[in-house]
């Protein structure tokens, strides 16, 4: 009777369920052991099939657990792999704001300085010019003079006349001069050694070629007008020197060779005589 009622209040799909794992038990277990009673055969079959499919159960919670460790342990390395790689990046790009704007202040510096340079090179250049020691070039004059035909030691041409000469020209507005072509500087010297002149330390034969650059317009009427120049012109006259004076277009001065040795002079003390050394 408590069984027919259990069955009725037993729900279809369960009861169904049931009654068909129940008929499956009791066929699997009479083919085992006919002998077995039919209720024994069918507790031991559920047992095992509950118990392996507690087994799959657990073994399947405890691979997924396994492998959730390792995928959360995967994405975390991952993770912080990335993050250290953005955090390089980062500090790389910063770098290279760095490199970049120190290049760009180092070709501002480099180009600032190449102007400096650039001005220092044609003030030295100038200078150089100015001073006799750069090649320059420009329109000036061009004096000839020389000997007389039959001259003899005394009529010649001697160095004071040659630097009476190029005085005239420098008081007249000269830039440059060169006598057959050794450049005039400040320290340049015209010597006679013996009959010959020295220019320099070179010596020069006449004829005697003053190149000068200057303004053409008035270089000849001032050197005429100039104290030097009428003393220049009066010892012409007097000693029978041919003396021409031309404009010339596109002179060309060479630099002297080289800077003249300085010598410095300094006076010998006698202890006996000035009561010691004295500077």
């Amino acid at each position: 009777m408590n069984d027919t009622l259990d069955r009725a209040r037993t729900p279809l799909l369960t009861l169904v369920t049931q009654e068909a794992l129940d008929r499956d038990y009791q066929a699997a277990a009479s083919r085992r052991d006919p002998d077995a009673p039919p209720g024994r055969g069918r507790r031991v079959a559920v047992v095992a099939v509950v118990g392996a499919f507690a087994a799959l159960v657990t073994i399947a919670a405890v691979q997924t657990s396994q492998n959730a460790d390792v995928e959360d342990a995967s994405r975390a390395s991952l993770i912080s792999r990335i993050e250290a790689r953005r955090d390089r990046v980062d500090a790389e790009q910063e770098q290279i704001a760095d490199l970049r704007g120190a290049n760009n202040r180092a070709e501002e510096s480099l180009r600032a300085l190449g102007s400096e340079v650039g001005d220092v090179q044609a003030r030295s250049t100038t200078l150089a010019g100015a001073a006799g020691f750069g090649v320059v070039r420009g329109d000036g004059v061009r004096a000839v003079v020389d000997n007389p035909r039959y001259a003899d030691e005394d009529s010649v041409i001697r160095d004071s006349d040659l630097a009476l000469l190029a005085d005239a020209l420098w008081g007249a507005g000269a830039e440059a001069i060169a006598i057959n072509g050794q450049r005039l500087t400040a320290l340049s010297g015209i010597r006679n050694s013996g009959v010959a002149i020295e220019v320099n330390g070179v010596g020069i034969a006449p004829p005697y070629t003053v190149a000068a650059i200057g303004d053409q317009r008035t270089l000849s009427s001032n050197v005429v007008d100039s104290g030097a120049g009428l003393a220049f012109i009066g010892l012409t006259q007097q000693f029978g020197y041919s003396f021409d004076m031309d404009k010339a277009d596109d002179l060309r001065l060479p630099a002297a060779s080289a800077l003249p040795r300085l010598h410095a002079a300094k006076r010998k003390t006698n202890p006996k005589t000035d009561g010691g050394d004295r500077p």
